[in-house]
Order: C-alpha cells, then sequence, then structure tokens
C-alpha cells in the first residue's frame, strides 16, 4: 500500500534526540520520513531508518550560514503543491528562524513568536519580570552583569545556583569545566565562578538564585501548544523522576510520570495566551517544599527533547503543528490526564536510582502495566546498527547514574 501524499514536507533543523523525537512523530503518524538539517552528525539520528536525508552545514550555528543553507535545502527539496514545514529543534536553531523570519518565509511555513516576545521570554530578567506580572511563582533570583568585574555581594542564603541568562551566547564561549548550572555553597565559590565565566568572554548577565531543595522529583515539565490564533489546545503537566546527572547536562530531563494539576496548568496557559504566544512551549517547574509552591524557571519556546511523552499519550506533537500551520483546523483545548511515564533510560536506572521511594513504587508499577515509552525503541526504526547503540548507551546511562549524583 502506497503512503498517503500529504501537501507538505517536514524540514527538521537539528540532529540530536529532539529531533529524533519530532522525526517519529511525523514518521508515527503520516508515514513520513522528513528532511534533518544539522550541524554535524549525532548517533541519535545518524544511526536511524526514520530521516529521508540528513543535511549537514557546519556553519549553520551562524545567520550567514544557516540562512544560506536553508535556502539551498528549500532548492533542493521543494515540489510543486508541497509546503516545506520548518522545525526547530533547539534554542539556537529557533532563535535563528524567528530572526530571519521574513526572508525564511519566503519559502517556508511554521510558527513561531516574533522576536521582541522571544528577547522577553528567553532573557531570564525579562521573563520572571513577566512571570511576576501574570502571577507566575518564581525563585528569588539576583543578576550579576559579567560586563563588569564588580564582585557579588548580595544577601542571599548558601547554598545558590548559577547559570547564564542568555544560554546562546553562553554556549558560543566553550571553556573548560563548563557546566549547565553550578552549585555553589559561599560567597568566595560564587565569584570563582562568576570569574572563569567573564573571562571565557560571557558578557551578558548571570542568573544567581536561590536553590530549591529536593531531589530530581521535584522538578516539573509542562508542554502547551498554541495555534496560530492564539488559542491552547493542548496542556500537559509532568513530574521529573529523573534527569541527567553529568555537569554538562543537568537540566534535560530523562524520565517523567505525567500529571494533572489543573489550577497550574490553566495558570502556564493563561499565561501563555497573555502574552501572544504560538506555537509549542515547555516549561520548567520546581515544587518548593517551603512554601508549597511551584515556581517557574525557564520556557522554552519550543518543544523539548523529552515532551514525546504527549505523542505517546495519543497527542501526537507533529500532528497539532500541521493541523494548525498546513492546514488550519483548530482543535478543542485537552488538558492531558492520562497516566504514563516517558524514559529514555534503561529499567536498572529507574529501579536503583530514584531516590523518592514512593515514585520508585509507581515506576515499577507502571513498567509491570507497561504504561510507558522510551522513543529511542522506535519499533518501526529498522537501522541496522541502532541496537547496537542503543544498548551500548543504556549501558553508559548505568554507569552515568553510578558515578554522578545531584542533590
Amino acid at each position: 500500500m502506497m503512503p498517503k501524499d500529504y501537501p507538505f514536507i517536514p524540514i527538521i533543523v537539528g540532529t540530536d534526540m529532539n529531533a529524533y523525537n519530532m522525526a517519529i512523530s511525523f514518521h508515527a503518524h503520516y508515514k513520513i520520513r522528513p528532511i534533518l538539517v544539522g550541524r554535524g552528525m549525532l548517533s541519535f539520528t545518524r544511526l536511524s531508518s526514520i530521516p529521508k536525508a540528513i543535511e549537514i552545514y557546519p556553519n549553520l550555528g551562524e545567520t550567514e550560514g544557516f540562512i544560506a543553507a536553508l535556502e539551498e535545502v528549500a532548492k533542493k527539496y521543494r515540489q510543486d503543491g508541497k509546503q516545506l514545514l520548518l522545525i526547530g529543534t533547539n534554542d539556537l536553531f529557533v532563535r535563528l528562524i524567528i530572526e530571519n523570519k521574513e526572508v525564511l518565509s519566503e519559502n517556508y511555513v511554521f510558527s513561531y513568536i516574533d522576536e521582541p516576545l522571544m528577547n522577553q521570554l528567553l532573557v531570564k530578567k525579562n521573563f520572571y519580570e513577566l512571570c511576576e506580572e501574570h502571577g507566575i511563582d518564581v525563585p528569588t533570583t539576583h543578576f550579576h552583569s559579567c560586563a563588569t568585574d564588580e564582585a557579588f555581594d548580595k544577601e542571599m542564603m548558601f547554598p545558590v545556583i548559577i547559570k547564564p541568562s542568555n544560554g546562546v551566547l553562553y554556549y558560543k564561549n566553550p571553556f573548560e569545566g563548563m557546566q549547565k548550572v553550578y552549585k555553589v555553597n559561599d560567597y568566595e565559590e560564587a565569584n570563582k565562578v562568576i570569574t572563569t565565566i567573564r573571562e571565557s568572554g560571557y558578557d551578558d548577565d548571570l542568573i544567581i538564585q536561590d536553590f530549591i531543595p529536593g531531589d530530581d522529583t521535584y522538578m516539573w515539565d509542562s508542554v502547551v501548544y498554541v495555534n496560530q490564533h492564539g488559542d491552547s489546545e493542548l496542556v500537559t503537566l509532568a513530574q521529573v523522576v529523573l534527569q541527567e546527572h553529568t555537569p554538562t547536562a543537568i537540566g534535560n530531563y530523562t524520565a517523567l510520570i505525567t500529571r494533572y494539576d489543573e489550577a497550574l496548568m490553566t495558570k502556564l496557559k493563561n499565561f501563555l495566551e497573555a502574552v501572544g504566544y504560538v506555537g509549542f512551549a515547555n516549561f520548567d517547574l520546581k515544587y518548593d517544599p517551603r512554601d508549597g509552591k511551584v515556581k517557574a524557571f525557564e520556557v522554552n519556546i519550543r518543544q523539548g527533547r523529552s515532551s514525546y511523552y504527549t505523542t505517546s499519550c495519543g497527542h501526537n506533537m507533529a500532528k497539532y503543528i500541521v493541523d494548525d500551520v498546513i492546514y488550519d483546523r483548530p482543535k478543542e483545548l485537552t488538558y492531558l490526564n492520562e497516566e504514563h511515564l516517558f524514559t529514555v533510560v534503561p529499567k536498572y536506572v529507574l529501579k536503583h536510582f530514584v531516590d523518592n521511594e514512593e515514585i520508585k513504587q509507581e515506576v515499577k508499577r507502571l513498567l509491570r502495566e507497561k504504561k510507558f515509552e522510551n522513543p529511542l525503541f522506535y519499533p518501526r526504526d529498522r537501522h541496522l546498527k541502532r541496537k547496537i547503540y542503543l544498548m551500548a548507551r543504556q549501558v553508559n546511562y548505568v554507569r552515568k547514574y553510578r558515578n554522578n549524583r545531584w542533590t
């Protein structure tokens, strides 16, 4: 049976896990093999039969290189009667799409916010101000500029965490010992981290923030889709079971359980609608046991790498984008209320490295009841070397969790 012919071709910018999850979302619903565009090959997608092609452009992270690459891709894959549907999978690529909307819209269709709102949401100082305006709780936070040599001396209770306000700029200046988040215990340690980051060439603000106590299971995740008319169509909530424990990957979730809290979900939905948001949004949140509030750390202006749980629960990410951008078919609002475990780590890790005993028992039950999915083991992916790669990756996860703890 020949696959159905659809009036669009997905062009996914990225070759990482997020790109793979978007690719299999398209394949699962439409039986389409997307085109991927990246700066380099990564095993998530290189060892996969799902992408129809992977186009590599080493200068994809620079504005001129990004535009030139996508113009070349458009010329190569353009077909009469088909729209090129563009999807970014990390902050840098989404930023480049938004900053170059006018020229990219000559060849592509997409659903992303405009540049002023992007700067309000991605720059943490602006984001926290917006949150306070709209009743979203945030941690106690100070912003310290790396444009000066001033030492940090604001009154705070230690430990605190330090992280860049401008993640895109931060990762353009790599240095030895670079971490996604730093946990420090006193002013001396804090200023040492600040000096190291400043000397790397980073000259924007650093976030110095109250460290909310609690293990991985105190972290929460929410995915929201807002259509081109500004109406929310999907709101989800999930509790983190585990996140990555290596210093450069803290904040990347490896296992989550879906949850339902209508009041919190409504608050996040209303926030996005109030600021004029469109497309997928992905909130990082943490429950603070000291005051019982769930506090927002950031919102990603795209789907996250763990957002595939929406697809697993019957709300295919690709279909939301296609129905909105290609067909302009609005959907009724759905608050996800289905029990499901998302994981990219082996069962052994889930059973031995989750500190919260109650959550651990719930994980074991969901595994027994087969209410879980690991998207990396997508059954229709028939690449000959993929199973070997995935088995090695699973073994490596056990090693990483044994050697790294974040509490």
